[in-house]
């Protein structure tokens, strides 16, 4: 089996799926504060790696509402498609066309809820013929159950599931991107038990050349 191309800004569209305030009140498969956590993780890494973005919602007059501030505020002037179409969002033309026009094979798809519309737009991005990958911690469901069995269904199908950090440092391993603050900066804002991590392999280093000198 042939190992695919790596991900990178210019080959990739991140697309994210109803992440609603009204649908926040029913996740029960992951904590919430860490949830937004990493949605906004994964707006940043395409906002400022320069990737595709997609941002899908349903009608934002249903009681499902808008989309998570936090995400709003993340993704600045980034259009949001309104689709009156449920669960499958590439039956919906003008989901379809915006994915279509950022010109890239590649998709990074996370929403809620894992077993509803993330499930449904990722076969349906398969169907399409795109290679889709499914960031599983951007995800969540009304339950640990439904969102295993979701993700279970979609690698079967042939989705990859990987994660947003993961894939934000693959971005950076681009030869443009490999000196850029990113992958640090989010790490602060987003990962700060890694960032601690880095900052005590910083003191020590720092320890390490004081006794030398002396």
């Amino acid at each position: 089996m042939a190992v695919p191309e790596p991900l990178s800004p210019d080959n990739t569209t991140v697309v994210l799926v109803d992440h609603a305030i009204g649908f926040a009140n029913l996740i029960r498969s992951h904590d919430l504060s860490q949830h937004i956590n990493n949605v906004v993780g994964l707006a940043k890494t395409a906002k400022w790696y320069g990737s595709g973005l997609v941002v899908t919602n349903g009608e934002s007059t249903k009681p499902s509402g808008p989309l998570y501030p936090e995400l709003l505020d993340a993704i600045g002037d980034e259009p949001v498609i309104e689709r009156a179409v449920d669960f499958n969002s590439f039956l919906d033309e003008s989901f379809a066309a915006a994915v279509r026009a950022e010109g890239r094979q590649n998709l990074a798809i996370g929403g809620i809820s894992t077993e509803g519309c993330v499930l449904q737009t990722v076969l349906g991005g398969l169907r399409e013929g795109y290679r889709v990958h499914v960031v599983v911690d951007v995800c969540a469901s009304l339950s640990t159950e439904g969102h295993e069995t979701a993700l279970q269904r979609m690698i079967q199908a042939g989705a990859v599931p990987v994660t947003w950090f993961s894939l934000a440092a693959e971005f950076q391993l681009q030869p443009r991107w490999h000196d850029a603050p990113h992958r640090m900066r989010l790490m602060q804002e987003h990962v700060p038990a890694m960032a601690m991590g880095g900052r005590s392999f910083a003191h020590a280093l720092e320890l390490g050349k004081r006794s030398a000198s002396d």
